[in-house]
């Protein structure tokens, strides 16, 4: 059974529902991540779960219990949030211990207590600091340790690295993971960064307009988007829309007017959808002239509009009967504006979607 169950849950601003017929289950000791743009309402689902809002209908299911009303103060959750939100004129000590001292409990435990997590954020030493004399990356850990001391039944993560730099926010993304794996405790993350979201978490949940459009492993979205919507954000930049299709043993068969293209079917055996292709930018093919390939089709001729440079890579807006499509290769004497090309699309890499 779920240790946490959202059971046809809506939620309302203003007569506005950001939430409705909402349902989500989560396993004890998952990482789960509730991934999306700005107003899908991820926070809104986090704020829910935490008590800082009400449900206007469904039911709130926690450990086998009705959490529906219980009253934030009374669920044992830690909530880390993106402001870190901690007490500037406390102490890193003082802040971790803050909870406990709410609870009352003997000073000799609060000392034990504190003294194991700040070894477990690798903050030993910085007991004495104020907030206003630590690093961000510090402070954040100051900010998990204070939401971990309380030894929570659920961590709940509110964009916790969107005020770090890029550098940081993977070195601390790491150790949240670490830190959650070590403790094993449920955890649910949110954040808009894709990136961050696949590299820690057991499950994400992408959403949109308060509804889950996908629910997965990491690995399993990433490969298999269930839906444009989900395609289009987690980085297939390229989409051809067909216009028929038929099983051809381990491929699926399109057409497009002439023009012919196959893509596998998926590995994990689930049926492909839809006829509309999606496509990565890094899994296009780039050449100069039409490519000695054993396929027949799965390739388009085109001009080059726009090459930039990335860095390890180039990016290509190459114009085609189709459309443009953005190809990202990997070459040392790159291909100039208005030259002509052939793009080539791997029958492994093209996703079919609804």
């Amino acid at each position: 059974m779920a240790l946490l169950s959202l059971e046809n849950v809506a939620v309302a601003y203003d007569n506005h529902f950001i939430l409705e017929n909402f349902n989500l289950q989560l396993e004890k000791g998952q990482l789960l991540s509730l991934l999306g743009p700005s107003g899908c309402g991820k926070t809104t689902t986090l704020r829910l779960i935490a008590g800082f809002l009400n449900a206007e209908q469904g039911k709130f299911m926690f450990a086998g219990k009705d959490y529906t009303k219980v009253p934030v103060d009374k669920r044992n959750f830690g909530f880390v949030f993106q402001s870190y939100a901690l007490f500037p004129h406390m102490t890193v000590y003082d802040n971790v211990a803050f909870g406990l001292r709410l609870r009352k409990l003997k000073e000799a435990d609060v000392k034990k207590r504190v003294t194991r997590m700040l070894e477990i954020v690798s903050l030993e030493g910085f007991e004495k600091r104020l907030p206003g004399a630590l690093s961000g990356g510090q402070r954040q850990r100051v900010a998990i340790a204070r939401a971990l001391v309380i030894e929570p039944d659920l961590l709940l993560f509110d964009e916790p690295l969107s005020n770090l730099d890029a550098n940081l926010r993977v070195n601390m993304r790491v150790e949240i993971r670490r830190i959650q794996q070590e403790l094993g405790i449920t955890t649910v993350y949110v954040s808009h960064d894709q990136e961050e979201c696949f590299s820690i978490s057991d499950q994400v949940a992408v959403m949109n307009k308060g509804k889950i459009e996908q629910l997965d492993h990491p690995t399993a979205i990433f490969k298999y988007p269930a839906s444009e919507y989900v395609a289009r954000f987690i980085g297939f930049g390229n989409f051809i829309s067909f216009e028929g299709r038929k099983d051809e043993g381990a491929d699926i068969e399109l057409s497009r007017g002439a023009l012919q293209f196959r893509a596998a079917k998926r590995a994990d055996g689930a049926g492909n959808q839809g006829l509309t292709g999606a496509i990565r930018p890094d899994d296009l093919q780039l050449y100069g002239s039409m490519p000695d390939l054993d396929v027949e089709g799965n390739t388009l001729t085109g001009t080059v509009q726009v090459s930039t440079y990335l860095g390890r890579s180039y990016q290509y807006q190459v114009q085609t009967e189709l459309g443009v499509f953005t190809v990202n290769q990997e070459m040392n004497d790159p291909f100039r504006q208005g030259e002509e090309v052939t793009v080539y699309f791997p029958k492994e890499k093209l996703v079919l979607v609804p």
